[in-house]
């Protein structure tokens, strides 16, 4: 069983901090369960890095399917996909694919995102 600096750790390589609700998760995980919690873990891992897809396109398809459920969550995944390598530009362009299915809520929350995202200092 991992500990929780091992668990964290996949979060800060990949977003570069750990969201407060993952935090909350290993903490109640490992507390109370952590067999299920290291199950979610792998299950999680698996999905989101499929080996037919480089890191930075999955977290530009997470991006977007956030995006879409007007996900603040979208963020982190959006913070990932530019830690893989994505430009502005991409996430912008991804903007616009969930413009066509959701709309301008979904258009409005990525602008946020995104210049969120290229404000902050990078790391």
């Amino acid at each position: 069983m991992a500990t929780k600096d091992e668990y964290e750790k996949i979060y800060r390589d990949l977003i570069g901090f750990v969201p407060p609700r993952i935090q909350e998760r290993i903490k109640l995980g490992l507390e109370v369960d952590p067999k299920l919690l290291e199950q979610v873990e792998d299950l999680r891992a698996s999905a989101m890095y499929p080996d037919c897809l480089d890191v930075k396109t999955a977290q530009l398809i997470l991006f977007a399917v956030l995006l879409s459920q007007i996900s603040p969550a979208s963020e982190y995944h959006g913070r990932a996909a530019v830690r893989a390598g994505a430009t502005k530009e991409e996430l912008h362009a991804v903007a616009g694919l969930t413009f066509l299915f959701r709309g301008l809520p979904a258009f409005n929350l990525a602008a946020e995102v995104i210049n969120k995202i290229f404000a902050a200092p990078k790391g």
